[in-house]
């Protein structure tokens, strides 16, 4: 039997921590839309097809667009993550930062998206200092600057060595089951919430909350709000 020490939560950043689907999110789609028109001259059509394809793919639509094309990852990173009026976009559970604060143990953001904005989103949520670092897709590059991202397990091995956790006391908080799934074969706990997933039409028009029935098997824990982590055991 693995011997569990004190835990080591492994915080997703958008749609975990905060409602990216309301506002951040929509916005972010259009910059890397609108980014790949400019810079590979294709049309809505075929930069949409990009976007997604690469993100299914690859996990980040970076990693595919720094692969197959000229493109400036800085850049794009930066130009796609930069918002004027970040505040009035970001949305969360009220006590958030309650929430977090009283759970035992450490606490780390791991997020494929870059540091600075994961950094400004944590500000507008007044929950910067509650993590003692912030894993971003910067970090995840190897050292020969092959450009990785969430669910590589390669790249979620040498970070936990780097902050050394290890894996067995590691708890993944994450709404990509894709992520969950993959990362539980690591042996890490998986909480899987749901609270944040975007609503869609259903057959009747009513808009509901894009959620599955039952908890995947790969899933430890599987929870609406942040308030629920306490019954991880």
């Amino acid at each position: 039997m693995t011997t569990r020490g004190a835990p080591v939560w492994l915080f997703d950043l958008d749609n975990t921590l905060h409602h990216a689907s309301h506002e951040i999110f929509p916005a972010i789609n259009r910059g890397m839309t609108q980014y790949i028109i400019d810079r590979l001259g294709v049309d809505i059509d075929e930069a949409n097809r990009l976007r997604t394809g690469y993100t299914q793919r690859y996990g980040a639509t970076l990693l595919g667009l720094v692969r197959h094309h000229p493109v400036d990852a800085a850049d794009f990173l930066h130009v796609v993550h930069t918002f004027t009026d970040l505040a009035s976009m970001v949305r969360a559970e009220r006590g958030l930062a309650r929430m977090i604060r009283r759970l035992p143990g450490r606490k780390i953001v791991l997020t494929n998206a870059p540091s600075i904005y994961a950094r400004a989103v944590l500000s507008e949520l007044g929950i910067g200092k509650l993590f003692e670092r912030v894993i971003a897709i910067e970090d995840m590059q190897d050292r020969s600057g092959y450009w990785r991202a969430k669910p590589d397990a390669v790249m979620l091995r040498r970070a936990m060595r780097r902050a050394h956790v290890a894996l067995a006391d590691a708890v993944l908080v994450e709404d990509t089951r894709g992520h969950l799934k993959s990362y539980k074969r690591l042996g890490i706990r998986t909480v899987w919430i749901t609270g944040h997933l975007p609503a869609v039409l259903n057959a009747s028009g009513a808009r509901s909350v894009q959620t599955h029935s039952g908890r995947p098997h790969y899933v430890d824990l599987k929870i609406r709000s942040l308030r629920r982590l306490n019954e991880l055991r």
